[in-house]
């Protein structure tokens, strides 16, 4: 399951002590350097129970499965019916979500008897899956050169994405890692995570709000870290919506805190996570996250740092992807909804987001938007019925559902405008952006008079700014 550290062996329960449950069992016992050990089977018939099947215990029905993973500290479930009800299926997984564990099971009994599949693929939902490309590799040489011995700061450390950057960044041996963010139960478990790969790396969790400048100072001051990665922001876009000040306050300002932080201390290097949604906005976020990389290119004109920023797609897996949605809405039998059958989004993994702004850091010159190819632009309506599919059910078993477009929602997103293209890239799979920059004096007026403005008028001017483009004619800073 997403967020949890795989142990080298798997304490595995078998859903089934059938034909098939015993060809599994016996199989995976077999494999000497297997990472699923079988130490107990569960099954629904009643005559079976406290009996033993190629020695190992059958200990109580499917309707006992919590007790049983408990009872024998169960780490991953795998169900050996192909044949096994939806209900069944629904409360085993619910167990297995309740208990933060493995599920798999083996591939349904049509594909067994058409010999489309093996009876050891055990499918499980894969993120990759539902890409329809290959995962993008970098060059992780670059990166470790890049921040090796280093003290690095990553706010939103305790994210989807500054997690896994964090996870990332122990690889390549920086010296100290500064966990920061506002939330301390997020920042203590990824600190707790990384403590226990017992690395030579130093973690510092650092609880503090981007919006507080003094404290940013501070921070730069008392740890100078060499290179920030900036995951710290608002990116749930109807919310956003329905918070156009907290959005700015948040997004805009705080990015401009810890920039000009940065700025002050001296830092090599500062890459700020930005969105596909930043083009051509319609929104309240895509349009913050745009003013956000003006701040970013303002500040790279005039300083040493090398400031850049990293437009994503959608993140499979993020807190604010649809695809955790889609999985809580199948684990409860569905329907799954969806906007509209038409939308479309640029979808990557979590390790491919995080690894792309390692990857801008060690090429940033400064004043870039790093953007990652990521191949066509997928439908999510293929999305959910992949994940469906991938869940082990059938559209007329989690049916689809349409609710209709939300306010400031797109129907498909953009990666870069046309004349934001750069001809050359600087890596196979990254593009770079051209450096255009809009009005600087409005981002200003916004920045100081916000505050006085009703949602309304600051959305509208917003999105009337963030869809400005033009040569840049300052000669001095003016945020």
């Amino acid at each position: 399951m997403s967020g949890l550290a795989k142990t080298k062996v798997n304490k595995t329960l078998i859903v089934g002590a059938g034909s098939t449950g015993k060809l599994v069992a016996s199989k995976l016992s077999e494999e000497r350097n297997c990472a699923s050990k079988p130490v107990a089977f569960i099954d629904d018939d009643h005559e079976k129970k406290e009996m033993t099947l190629v020695g190992l215990p059958i200990v109580g029905p499917i309707d006992h499965i919590d007790e049983a993973i408990k009872a024998h500290a169960i780490t991953e479930v795998i169900i050996a019916i192909p044949s096994l009800s939806m209900n069944k299926r629904k409360f085993i997984l619910k167990a297995v979500q309740k208990n933060k564990i493995y599920c798999k099971e083996v591939p349904n009994i049509t594909d067994l008897l058409l010999k489309k599949k093996e009876i050891f693929d055990f499918q499980s939902i894969s993120f990759e899956a539902l890409l329809n490309r290959a995962p993008v590799q970098l060059d992780t040489d670059s990166i470790t050169k890049e921040v090796k011995r280093k003290t690095i700061l990553v706010t939103g450390a305790g994210g989807s994405i500054g997690s896994e950057i964090c996870r990332q960044l122990i690889c390549h041996q920086p010296k100290k890692i500064i966990l920061m963010g506002h939330g301390e139960n997020s920042i203590y478990e990824i600190n707790q995570e990384l403590q226990m790969l017992n690395t030579s790396v130093e973690l510092i969790p650092f609880i503090a709000d981007i919006k507080d400048k003094k404290k940013m100072i501070l921070l730069m001051d008392q740890y100078k870290p060499e290179i920030v990665y900036h995951a710290a922001a608002h990116k749930h876009v109807p919310l956003m919506e329905h918070n156009p000040h907290e959005a700015v306050m948040n997004n805009i300002i705080g990015t401009k805190n810890i920039g000009e932080a940065a700025k002050l201390a001296g830092v090599d290097s500062f890459v700020m996570i930005s969105s596909d949604k930043a083009v051509n906005p319609t929104n309240v976020m895509g349009a913050t996250k745009r003013l956000c990389e003006m701040v970013i290119q303002q500040l790279a004109k005039f300083s040493d740092t090398k400031f850049s920023s990293v437009r994503f797609g959608n993140v499979l897996g993020s807190r604010g992807s649809v695809i955790p949605l889609f999985r809580k809405q199948i684990m409860n039998g569905g329907p799954i909804t969806l906007t509209d059958p038409r939308m479309t989004r640029f979808f990557m993994t979590i390790p491919e987001a995080a690894s792309l702004v390692l990857q801008a850091g060690s090429l940033s010159k400064g004043g870039e938007i790093f953007v990652l190819d990521m191949g066509e632009s997928v439908k999510i309506i293929d999305i959910a019925k992949n994940l469906i599919f991938l869940s082990g059910y059938t559209l007329e078993e989690i049916p689809i559902q349409y609710t209709g477009i939300r306010d400031g929602e797109k129907l498909y997103e953009e990666l870069l405008l046309d004349n934001e293209i750069q001809e050359n890239r600087v890596h196979p799979k990254i593009f770079i952006g051209k450096a255009e920059y809009s009005d600087y004096k409005e981002l200003a007026r916004v920045i100081q008079n916000f505050e006085l403005w009703s949602p309304q008028k600051l959305k509208k001017i917003l999105l009337e700014l963030a869809n400005q483009v033009g040569e840049a004619s300052a000669k001095e800073p003016i945020l």
